[in-house]
């Protein structure tokens, strides 16, 4: 039986950032991934994979806001489905191979098979060809990741009815499709196949998609979907799926209404990897979403037991769980960490990007905090005109009284990197005056930083002041 410092569960991003945080503290660590293929859901199924396509299809969608309309349609006209799937593989490929060379320059074991607990120190790990052997650790992440839920009314085949994992695998090429789930996944992919020319259906049983952004974000979303051509039944929720002697599903929905189309992708919910861990021998619990309880430091109910990533539930996002990975190796071998992850930017990969960081207004309505707010549009900056990206917006929040920066909304291509700005000065808790007094690069889309501080502080003062 071979003993480690540290043994991780699970490759993706909280599971690599583990395991290297660790190795980088001279421990000796080994990872151990089911798949045959490092890197998880998030590089082989989930994040990458689906930004990726985003990304390609947003190329071709921007040709159009440049003014090039016959390119962009011709490329769409020659372009598939299984042309952007191609692309995909192509950058899973190379992401693996780095992420497969990160661990193995700092001497991370890699141990392919699928783990169980024997005790709360040891782990089986049966291999493909059915070997079994056994590990022994001082430390153990769980970094196993989710899998899209499966409803066993749902006649999944993987080919016409897909969830988002399989949809990256199929083989068809619909000219239109049924995205059932409003969520975040549903959104990106019901808003990027739209703008790749599919006609797309998105039904949801909730009557406002993603409650959680900014109420003026979300609405801008909505809007703009709709104009890239997605059709919305939201307060809607279906009531069963066939699929026709012709092939193509159709979707049920009350009052006897029917949606049929060449696909329907199912996008409504997540569970955790957790069947396979064994944990009741151990004593650990998981909810009903499969998910596991996890204390500040992303401890367990068993202190040496840590677990990081989509596995212990919310924010669920690639970004969050290498962080949480990296503090939990950090607190498992006693090094001194003493932040945590308090603001936090999401981005959400749709056409167009929406990101946010920090508070909405209704949050800080509802807890009487005074606050005021700035906009800035696109169309007033001389980059959005240069991109085409001309129903962009970015808008800044701050205290009434002291002008503490408390939180950035964005809407518009680019999104999830501009963010980041907002983010540093609410981090260190600065004040909307930064964004004016401080010179930003023209042009760019950064300049909205500055027009929007300028606006939020004329209508607080009533003062005109130049923008």
């Amino acid at each position: 039986m071979q003993s480690y410092d540290m043994v991780v569960v699970g490759s993706g991003p909280a599971g690599q950032k583990a395991a290297v945080q660790a190795a980088k503290l001279s421990k000796r660590v080994a990872i151990i991934e089911k798949a045959s293929q490092l890197g998880g859901t998030s590089l082989n199924t989930g994040t990458l994979p689906s930004k990726t396509l985003k990304d390609t299809i947003e190329y071709i969608h921007g040709l159009g806001r440049r003014g090039l309309h016959h390119l962009g349609a011709e490329l769409t006209k020659q372009l598939t489905l299984s042309d952007l799937m191609t692309r995909k593989d192509q950058v899973i490929e190379t992401e693996v191979a780095v992420i497969t060379d990160q661990l193995q320059r700092n001497g991370i074991e890699i141990i392919q098979g699928t783990a169980g607990f024997v005790d709360p120190h040891t782990l089986s790990v049966v291999r493909s060809d059915g070997q079994v052997d056994h590990v022994h650790a001082s430390t153990i992440v769980l970094a196993t990741g989710s899998r899209p839920r499966r409803p066993a009314e749902i006649p999944f085949d993987d080919l016409i009815v897909c969830d988002s994992d399989s949809f990256l695998r199929t083989t068809k090429n619909p000219a239109s499709i049924v995205v059932l789930g409003g969520g975040v996944i549903g959104t990106e992919y019901a808003s990027m196949l739209a703008a790749f020319g599919i006609r797309v259906t998105l039904i949801d049983r909730r009557t406002q998609m993603l409650r959680f952004l900014d109420q003026e974000i979300a609405q801008s979303l909505d809007a703009q979907m709709q104009h890239n051509g997605v059709t919305m039944r939201l307060g809607q929720e279906h009531l069963s799926i066939t699929v026709k002697e012709t092939g193509r599903p159709a979707v049920q929905l009350p009052g006897g209404k029917t949606v049929t189309a060449d696909m329907v992708l199912h996008t409504m919910g997540r569970i955790g990897n957790t069947e396979a861990l064994n944990l009741p021998a151990i004593g650990l619990a998981v909810d009903q979403q499969g998910q596991i309880a996890v204390n500040t430091q992303y401890q367990t109910a068993i202190p040496h037991i840590y677990a990081t990533g989509d596995v212990i539930g919310f924010p669920a996002l690639a970004a969050t769980a290498m962080e949480q990975g990296r503090l939990a190796a950090c607190h498992a071998f006693h090094v001194s960490e003493t932040h945590d992850i308090k603001v936090i930017p999401y981005g959400i990969y749709s056409i167009p990007e929406v990101s946010m960081v920090g508070k909405t207004e209704a949050e800080l309505a509802a807890a009487d905090v005074p606050h005021a707010t700035g906009r800035a549009f696109f169309r007033e900056m001389a980059r959005g005109h240069i991109s085409g990206d001309l129903h962009g917006l970015l808008k800044v929040i701050f205290h009434r009284a002291t002008h503490a920066l408390l939180g950035v909304h964005i809407i518009g291509p680019g999104a999830t990197e501009l963010i980041h700005i907002g983010q540093s000065v609410l981090t260190y808790g600065g004040t909307v005056e930064y964004f004016i007094h401080n010179v930003f690069n023209y042009p760019t889309m950064a300049e909205c930083y500055r027009t929007a501080a300028l606006d939020g502080l004329n209508r607080l003062s009533h003062r005109p002041q130049s923008r």
